[in-house]
């Protein structure tokens, strides 16, 4: 279980050094193993820090690098994970959602949004890429168009998330998921995701690539 805490969990490079730290146990830890993310509060996570980036502009190429690492990393990891959603969901939190295998979000409170429209940031090429990858080509399109919010209900009905339950059943039923397929983990289920997502795994481990 990797508890993102009670903040809004924006990606400052403390919470990244963080939350690879917990992968990096996860990683290490011998046989049957799942990997279940949460929260508690109001975020599961509200995306790129803006304010120390405002502050560290010269930082910017490096900052985006290492968060799409970290979105490869997610998505690669040798073992089921799951998101489980307690609560609001935005643009690289939701992008850190699409990286788990499987995401359980409440089913009465809470948004998931990709809001990069409306704040002029378009996407990088590498978290096109990803989101792509996890998402029908239709949602792709009206969740980074558009910028819609969806609740629970609304994401499970357009695919984006697998299960909206009540906010009682959330960490049970996520943890429940992740049980069922700890038996999984190991080098095959490493080949088949490195190949399954092989072209947004490229894009997301490049830091040499442009960032906008």
């Amino acid at each position: 279980m990797l508890d993102l805490g009670d903040t809004e969990n924006r990606f400052h490079p403390d919470w990244l050094a963080a939350v690879n730290a917990g992968l990096d146990e996860v990683e290490g830890a011998a046989g049957p193993r799942a990997l279940v993310t949460t929260a508690t509060g109001k975020f599961f996570s509200n995306g790129l820090d803006l304010e120390w980036l405002g502050g560290h502009r010269d930082q910017y190429e490096a900052y985006i690098a290492d968060v799409q690492v970290l979105l490869a990393r997610v998505l690669a990891l040798p073992m089921v994970t799951v998101a489980a959603m307690q609560g609001h969901v935005f643009a690289a939190g939701a992008m850190f959602s699409l990286a788990h295998d499987v995401r359980v979000m409440r089913a009465d409170r809470g948004f998931w949004c990709l809001p990069e429209a409306d704040l002029g940031m378009p996407f990088t090429t590498a978290m096109t890429a990803l989101i792509q990858a996890r998402l029908t080509p239709q949602v792709a399109r009206e969740a980074m168009v558009t910028a819609r919010r969806y609740g629970g209900v609304d994401a499970h009905a357009a695919g984006i998330v697998d299960h909206a339950v009540g906010a009682e059943e959330l960490r049970s039923t996520a943890v429940e998921l992740a049980t069922a397929q700890a038996g999984k983990a190991g080098p095959t289920v490493a080949t088949i995701k490195s190949r399954l997502y092989a072209p947004a795994l490229q894009l997301l481990g490049d830091r040499t690539a442009p960032r906008s």
